[in-house]
């Protein structure tokens, strides 16, 4: 029997949920398929627990550095990358390095979909300084203890032509969607997607770095693709952690590179089976192709979306 009734979400605020009271909060949510809305964001349902628990939960130090995507912009790729940078004292022989042995996704967990989703209070004394965490959240739903510290956010975002088509065959990989690619696509307009609508999630993060550049850094993924090593050095500095001219010179920067690349991980035994967080591993790895659009877009697909992004971001300075 529901402990809530009905009109409890307009008076309860979430932070004073208890655990067994999550259920009806959730329930009480509007849907969409497997999602969830929640403060205008459409959730996955199943981590609906994990958001709730890590938003109320988290306590940031200043050191920590959090990576933070919308899905299927190159999640996986940046989570090798900043993992590679930040522990890179630790791990020079790079025959040795966990990336080989472990996947992006285990190196550097989310906190919404897997640490607070498998339990209300995760214990976090175990990870190393400095921590290095994930989360799909936007921006305005991070929990107050980020926003209010010095720790660092880096966040890549992507074409949304592409981030969309990516999506789509990870959904359609994992057996998540009875939708058509037409459905899927009519959705991802209205802002119906995983943590979507993509435009509020990409602005959120992109008005902050403005503002505050020291500590969000905003990546494009087709920028780091194009040039990684310039942007890994980008990186390293950002984080308080730069490369040195020894470094430099003895190639670690392109070792790095080679490591995390896709043609290397997605190649490693750890990433080719099996499932991480209840997906399949190998869904994690879609060769992200620039412009790979063209191959399943209509030209009225293309402009549609042309037009929601003039819109949504003009004026902004972001542009794709």
């Amino acid at each position: 029997m529901s402990t809530l009734d009905p009109s409890f979400s307009q008076h309860l605020q979430e932070d004073e949920l208890t655990p067994d009271q999550y259920g009806d909060f959730v329930s009480s949510l509007p849907t969409a398929g497997f999602l969830s809305q929640y403060r205008g964001f459409w959730f996955p349902t199943r981590f609906m627990q994990g958001v709730l628990s890590f938003q109320k939960h988290f306590q940031a130090y200043e050191t920590d550095i959090l990576m933070m995507t919308p899905p299927k912009v190159g999640t996986t790729w940046l989570k090798a990358i900043l993992f590679a940078i930040v522990n890179r004292k630790h791990h020079l022989d790079l025959q040795k390095h966990p990336l080989l042995t472990n996947n992006p996704h285990i190196l550097v967990p989310y906190l919404d979909l897997h640490l607070y989703n498998k339990k209300e209070v995760p214990d976090l004394t175990s990870f190393s300084s400095p921590r290095l965490f994930s989360a799909h959240l936007p921006y305005t739903l991070l929990p107050t203890s980020i926003k209010d510290s010095m720790c660092k956010i880096v966040y890549l975002y992507r074409n949304p032509k592409d981030t969309f088509v990516s999506l789509w065959h990870f959904l359609e990989k994992n057996g998540t969607t009875t939708d058509s690619f037409e459905e899927t696509f009519d959705k991802f307009c209205q802002g119906v997607s995983m943590f979507g609508p993509y435009w509020d999630h990409v602005l959120s993060y992109w008005k902050e770095s403005l503002e505050k550049p020291q500590r969000v850094l905003c990546l494009r993924y087709e920028e780091l693709k194009e040039r990684p090593t310039t942007h890994f050095k980008r990186i390293a500095e950002f984080l308080g952690c730069p490369f040195s001219s020894e470094e430099e010179a003895k190639g670690m920067v392109n070792d790095i590179s080679k490591l995390c690349s896709f043609d290397y991980l997605s190649k490693l035994e750890v990433n080719k089976s099996g499932t991480t967080h209840n997906m399949k591993t190998e869904s994690f790895f879609h060769r992200g192709e620039v412009g790979d659009w063209v191959n399943y877009f209509t030209p009225q697909m293309s402009e549609k979306l042309d037009d929601i992004f003039k819109e949504k971001f003009h004026g902004t300075g972001l542009t794709f």
